[in-house]
C-alpha cells in the first residue's frame, strides 16, 4: 500500500497486481479491498489467484507461486526491515555471501532503504486504513518469530537498532559478492565436464566451491534457481579430490568422475559429459 501511494505521489503511471494465495479465510476480503481502493484511485488492478498446496515450507512455496504470477519487473514493497529479517533467516540456514545479500541492488525493491514503521506512518497520514494480515502475528511462521522475538532480543543485546546494521552489512557483502562474480565470469563459462580434476584441485577452495555451486544448481518448476546444499558441495569436492568416484545429488542426479573428468547424470541420461 505504501509503495502504491508513493508511486502515485511521484506521478508515475501505476497498475496494481494483487496475489490471492487463498491461504486464509479472509484473503478474499483483501482482494476486494484492493480492487475497491484501486477503483477509487482510478488505478488498473489485476487479481491473481494461486493455490498453495498443503505441506512444509509454506512461505517459500507461496513466494515462488507469487513470483510466478506477477509480471516480470513488478515492484514490491519490501522494506529495510524485510531485508534484515531475510538476512537473519538465511544466516541461521547457513547461507554464504549470496544469501546474506538479499534484495540489495534489486530494482524491483525500491523501498529497502525505508523502515517499515515509517511506511506505516506514511500510509496512515494519507488517510488509508490498510488491511491487517493476521498471519503476520502467527509464530508458526519462522519470519514472524524473527520479527517479533529475535530482532527485539538483538536490539536489547546490542543496545541499539540492529536493522540498519544488518542492512549495511548486506550492502558491504554485496560489493564483495559483485567482485567475486566478476572474478568468476570466465570460470562459469567452463562446462562441468571440461576441466581436468587435477587442474581443479589446484584452484583455491573458495573458487572451486563457488564453481561447483553454480554448475550443480537446479531450476524448479517455477523457474527459480536453487544451489546445491553445503553437504552436496562437500561430497562433490570429494569426487574432484579423488576420495570417491561418484556421489548422489538432489533430484536423483549422480555426479561421477572418470578419466579425471566430471559428468552429471539424472539416473538414466548423462546431462554433462566430457568428450
Amino acid at each position: 500500500m505504501g509503495l502504491l501511494l508513493l508511486a502515485m505521489d511521484a506521478g508515475l503511471a501505476v497498475s496494481v497486481h494483487h496475489v490471492d494465495h487463498h491461504a486464509r479465510a479472509t484473503s478474499g476480503s483483501d482482494a476486494q479491498f484492493v480492487r475497491g481502493l484501486c477503483a477509487r484511485l482510478e488505478v488498473p488492478c489485476v487479481i491473481h489467484d494461486v493455490t498453495v498446496e498443503p505441506g512444509g515450507n509454506f512461505e517459500a512455496r507461496a513466494r515462488a507461486l507469487r513470483r510466478g504470477a506477477l509480471p516480470e519487473g513488478a515492484l514490491t514493497g519490501h522494506t529495510m526491515d524485510d531485508l534484515a529479517e531475510t538476512v537473519l533467516l538465511n544466516m541461521v540456514r547457513g547461507a554464504g555471501v549470496d544469501g546474506l545479500t538479499p534484495m540489495v541492488n534489486d530494482p524491483t525493491k525500491p523501498l529497502i532503504g525505508v523502515r517499515r514503521a515509517h511506511l506505516h506512518d506514511y500510509v496512515a497520514a494519507a488517510g488509508v486504513v490498510a488491511v491487517h494480515d493476521e498471519t503476520n502475528e502467527d509464530d508458526a511462521f519462522q519470519r514472524n518469530r524473527v520479527r517479533h522475538h529475535l530482532i527485539p532480543m538483538l536490539n536489547d543485546l546490542a543496545h541499539r537498532d540492529v536493522v540498519p546494521i544488518l542492512a549495511r552489512q548486506a550492502d558491504v557483502l554485496f560489493e564483495d559478492r559483485a567482485w567475486l562474480e566478476e572474478l568468476m565470469a570466465d570460470d562459469l563459462a567452463v562446462g562441468l565436464g571440461e576441466p581436468d580434476c587435477r587442474e581443479l584441485r589446484e584452484w583455491p577452495r573458495a573458487r572451486l566451491r563457488r564453481w561447483l555451486r553454480a554448475k550443480l544448481a537446479t531450476d524448479d518448476e517455477l523457474g527459480e534457481r536453487h544451489p546445491p546444499s553445503w553437504a552436496e558441495v562437500t561430497r562433490a569436492l570429494e569426487v574432484v579430490d579423488g576420495v570417491t568416484t561418484a556421489t548422489e545429488l538432489s533430484g536423483g542426479r549422480r555426479l561421477a568422475r572418470s578419466l579425471q573428468h566430471l559428468s552429471l547424470e539424472d539416473g538414466s541420461t548423462t546431462l554433462i559429459q566430457h568428450g
